[in-house]
């Protein structure tokens, strides 16, 4: 078999590859003893780059496009083995396909969860996953960096590696922005970007260029995420006695729709209680209120004076003053009020004297 291989390598003038595989990044062309006719055809496809690798060193590499391999355009090949112009023997060389197509959909996501400070939950630990796309840009980079003398190199060999960085930088970047949990579902297509420039460099010294780089989703502890609920929830609900007061309304309905005597009793009964809860509520609600509102304000003191014989009143300290100011009422004139035991002179209270200093002395005579 080792010679009828070595004679078919030698009369079969054909390289390419057509394989359909949606994950091969490198494959590697299989030829007996890696013998190659000179003067054989390579046909590189669109999305392939073809690279020739003689005695463990990258020689040329081909863009895609149909070649007759002569030593013209195997310039490096032909400097490796000293070949002279015209050479027509064959020779031995290894081919890799190098896949440059866009590679989408691969997965990311933390392993486990990183701690953050949060402006407003303090510390706080997250979960996240996403989605990303690569290209190998670099074929000759990608082989030495990664695939080495792999022939048949998939995306699931890398993809581990790649995830690894993703999250690294992805913790780093949300360490330093100090972004609010609450904030960042409105700033994924910004994570994302973001991300995908911090590790562009990184990819990079693999040959590998990213594309693109979503966030889909940044998730809290089920025990966080429960008590979030909860607290949206209060938000949603805002007046708690009126919505007790729709549920129950809404209860008292649904028990009436009951048939039945065991269903008409029920309901009643449910009715009963609903509606205590109801004023019981609705009580708490007019206390509560009463409890807030301000005091009656004082009442100002009324006051009875004896002019002429004749008890006049109640008034205010007002108008009493104005009786002052015209002669009506002097310091020996009986007043009285609540709290006072019998009629005293104007001058005995002190609040009716004070009014009697503020007067203007008599006018001195003409």
């Amino acid at each position: 078999m080792g010679f009828f291989d070595k004679l078919r390598g030698e009369f079969i003038d054909i390289i390419e590859w057509t394989d359909d595989s949606r994950d091969t990044m490198v494959y590697r062309f299989e030829r007996h003893d890696n013998e190659i006719k000179m003067g054989a055809k390579l046909i590189v496809r669109e999305s392939q780059v073809a690279v020739f690798i003689n005695k463990g060193k990258i020689a040329d590499v081909f863009e895609p496009g149909d070649y007759a391999l002569e030593t013209d355009n195997l310039p490096i090949l032909s400097t490796l083995q000293g070949w002279k112009y015209g050479f027509h023997s064959p020779f031995k060389a290894e081919v890799y396909f190098i896949n440059t197509r866009r590679f989408v959909d691969l997965k990311w996501g933390t392993k486990n969860p990183i701690t953050l400070r949060d402006p407003e939950f303090g510390p706080i630990r997250i979960r996240a996953f996403g989605t990303y796309a690569i290209r190998i840009s670099q074929a000759p980079t990608f082989i030495k960096e990664i695939a080495g003398t792999d022939g048949h190199f998939t995306t699931d060999e890398i993809t581990d590696q790649l995830r690894n960085l993703i999250v690294s930088r992805f913790a780093d970047i949300l360490g330093e922005a100090k972004m609010p949990v609450l904030d960042m579902a409105a700033n994924y297509d910004e994570l994302g970007e973001f991300i995908s420039g911090k590790i562009h460099e990184d990819f990079l010294a693999y040959g590998i260029d990213i594309t693109k780089m979503l966030v889909e989703n940044i998730s809290l502890p089920p025990a966080v995420e429960e008590v979030l609920d909860k607290r949206t929830s209060m938000g949603i609900i805002g007046n708690l006695n009126q919505y007790t007061q729709y549920q129950a309304a809404t209860a008292m309905e649904k028990a009436a729709e009951n048939d039945g005597m065991a269903g008409g009793g029920m309901g009643m009964g449910m009715g009963f209680a609903m509606a205590n809860q109801m004023g019981q509520t609705t009580s708490q609600s007019n206390d509560a209120a009463a409890r807030s509102a301000p005091p009656p304000l004082p009442q100002a003191k009324q006051y009875y004076v004896a002019v002429n014989g004749q008890s006049q009143g109640p008034m205010p300290i007002s108008q009493l003053k104005q009786l002052i100011e015209n002669g009506s009422v002097n310091k020996q004139s009986l007043v009285w009020t609540e709290g006072m035991s019998d009629w005293l002179a104007a001058e005995s209270v002190e609040a009716i004297n004070t009014l009697f200093n503020k007067m203007p002395p008599p006018l001195p005579p003409q």
